[in-house]
């Protein structure tokens, strides 16, 4: 298990760059990123769309492999691993909330929730999944599908699916950009409230300054470069 107590960062890139083919030649997303982020830090990328912010985030997670550089996570260099590798890595140890929700749509809320746990094997799956629901305010709409639910509350049935296992790392990617300012605001409160309790580490991409203000360091990228400390 990872200690938060160790020296090293909770994940860590350096010289990071992507290129990736397209009909006009190679195109450069990562151009030399170094970043650092420290076991409960919350750490805000901001910047204009097509910026790299999303593709940082893919790096990160390991869900993309660099064209150069090194990423390490919880100790381990992503390169030394295999696909298979970085998922066990990442498993109950790293969560993703995307823009676009991606709740199962075949499954209730309840359902979308508990899925990930019971992946785990985790004994206390059912039980877990109506907790976070709970916390998150949406135990009234446990047995309800994706389509029958608000954005606001879509959004909330996979904030609580991506803290029930408790991760160390929550990669939070435009959580709000699909919702009005009212919803935004509530998810966003929701999300950092959350964190802080449980002690997750976030690394939130956002081009919306409000929210990008609530985390504790915020590290602006433009054509693919990130300039820290901000």
């Amino acid at each position: 298990m990872y200690d938060a107590h160790a020296p090293q960062p909770l994940l860590a890139l350096e010289g990071v760059t992507l290129t990736l083919p397209s009909a006009a030649g190679p195109v450069e997303i990562l151009r030399g990123v170094d970043m650092t982020v420290a076991a409960g830090e919350r750490v805000a990328v901001t910047g204009p769309s097509g910026s790299g912010k999303s593709s940082l985030i893919a790096v990160a997670a390991g869900l993309e492999r660099p064209t150069a550089g090194r990423v390490t996570l919880f100790g381990q260099d992503l390169a030394a691993l295999n696909e298979d590798g970085r998922a066990r890595l990442r498993r109950g140890r790293v969560s993703l909330v995307f823009q676009a929700f991606h709740l199962l749509p075949n499954m209730t809320a309840h359902e979308n929730v508990a899925a990930p746990l019971e992946i785990a094997r985790r004994d206390d799956a059912e039980a877990a999944a109506r907790e976070w629901l709970d916390r998150v305010g949406l135990s009234p709409r446990a047995r309800h599908y994706p389509h029958q639910l608000s954005g606001g509350e879509q959004q909330r049935v996979a904030l609580a699916r991506a803290l029930a296992a408790r991760p160390a790392l929550l990669f939070a990617d435009e959580p709000t950009g699909n919702l009005d300012a009212a919803n935004a605001d509530h998810v966003a409160e929701l999300m950092f409230d959350l964190v802080a309790e449980v002690g997750t580490a976030l690394v939130l991409v956002t081009h919306d300054a409000a929210l990008a203000a609530r985390a504790e360091r915020r590290a602006p990228m433009r054509d693919g470069r990130i300039r820290e400390p901000a």
